[in-house]
């Protein structure tokens, strides 16, 4: 008798390769072949229910379909080390599910759509597994600390599109002290979040919603960290921070406190409105940057909209002497173009590390002043090799519109090969 393709192959053989199947509908559609295929299940590392997986079962059978194949196929799979789930599902089952795999389970990622799984603290049992190393929970609602223990092994912890109580952040950190990355993406929460984490290296924070919220942050390991939402900071440990984003969509950033930044090299500051204190603040701290991005629309402490003060150019890069990449917006490249920001200029000035910067221009107002400003940069940066001037929003029904547009347009005729309009 002729045998021939996978029939050939040892039964050892066929099971490495099955193992390598991680979907439940290609798992299930498999074991259906033959009893040798079937017997593979309990080699299998890693099983992933995906969003529409039964989609096809009999109107409100949805859930009980998915518990049903969910509860035989982790019962089955002996050797379980990943289990992603993001069909919907009884979390009234996960306790039992994830018992079954305790020892073996390393990789655990849920989509929790009931709003009652915290109220009836289903997620708590997530604690029975102490091997997890990664973690990531979808749209879960939760109000308390969960009673998870010490998650020592816990290397990852993500959590996307959640409604968390200040103390259920605070909890569920706490309870993973080992984290070297977090992420809290598009979460609703107000409060206080106190994060101190000795082994983080990346960290995400993405609170959103109309409430002011604060954090502190203590990593001395961290080296990106990106936080959004937030109008009080505080970060403790910033020596090895290399890439660091501060953005606020709604609301003011009051105050940031972050000490020095010596291995510093992006530093991206958004938003709607900044206290000028935070802002000096970042920035004093920030003197190694290589990268920096402004993009901040207004001034002020309080409701009250104010334009940013005078920013002297020759003091600003002056004290930011390795910046190669610098990016401005608006009313902040405006600061620097009030009548005494070139005061200082004179022929030992230089910017030495400058090589592309990006100015967005929305307003002829001061055109002089800013035309000034742009030809400074090119001046005094030997290195300059490309300069991009964006023209966005810009109101033509002002009288000097055009004629501003004119000069900046001549500029870029006399610089022609390193400064464009885009």
């Amino acid at each position: 008798m002729e045998y021939g393709g996978m029939d050939a192959l040892p039964d050892g053989v066929v099971q490495r390769i099955l193992s390598q199947l991680s979907n439940a509908c290609d798992i299930a559609a498999c074991a259906g072949v033959s009893r040798c295929w079937r017997d593979s299940v309990p080699f299998l590392p890693a099983l992933y229910f995906p969003r529409g997986a039964f989609d096809g079962a009999a109107p409100g059978g949805v859930v009980a379909a998915a518990d049903d194949a969910i509860g035989r196929m982790v019962d089955a799979a002996a050797r379980l080390e990943e289990l992603v789930v993001y069909c919907p599902f009884s979390t009234a089952l996960l306790p039992t599910w994830l018992a079954a795999r305790s020892a073996t389970l390393r990789v655990l990622e849920l989509r929790v759509d009931s709003a009652d799984a915290d109220k009836w603290g289903h997620l708590d049992c997530i604690g029975v597994n102490a091997g997890l190393e990664e973690l990531r929970l979808w749209g879960l609602t939760m109000s308390r600390p969960p009673a998870w223990g010490r998650m020592e092994w816990l290397r990852v912890l993500e959590i996307v599109g959640a409604v968390l109580g200040d103390t259920a952040v605070n909890g569920a950190v706490a309870a993973c002290p080992n984290l070297t990355d977090l992420s809290l993406l598009g979460c609703e929460c107000a409060g206080e979040a106190a994060i101190s984490l000795a082994l983080l290296e990346r960290c995400r924070l993405d609170f959103v919603g109309p409430g002011n919220c604060s954090l502190k942050l203590a990593a001395p390991r961290v080296e990106s960290l990106e936080v959004q939402g937030f109008s009080w900071i505080s970060l403790r440990g910033g020596d090895r921070l290399k890439h660091f984003t501060i953005s606020k969509n709604t609301g003011r950033v009051y105050h940031v406190e972050t000490g020095n930044l010596p291995e510093l090299e992006q530093l991206s500051l958004r938003g709607v409105q900044w206290s000028w204190g935070a802002i000096s603040s970042v920035l004093l701290c920030a003197s190694e940057v290589r990268h920096l991005l402004m993009k901040i629309e207004f001034c002020g402490d309080f409701d009250t909209l104010q334009p940013f003060p005078e920013v002297d150019l020759v003091e600003f890069f002056n004290s930011h002497l390795k910046l190669r990449k610098f990016e401005i917006h608006g009313a902040m490249f405006a600061a620097l173009c009030q009548k005494n920001s070139l005061k200082n200029l004179d022929s030992r000035f230089a910017i030495p590390c400058l090589e592309e910067v990006l100015v967005t221009v929305r307003s002829p107002l001061n055109a002089e002043k800013k035309l000034s400003t742009l030809e400074s940069l090119v001046r005094y940066s030997a290195r300059l090799r490309r300069m991009v001037i964006r023209i966005s929003q810009m109101k033509n029904c002002h009288a000097a519109a055009d004629d501003f547009f004119e000069e900046i347009c001549k500029f870029t005729y006399m610089n022609s090969g390193r400064v464009c309009i885009e």
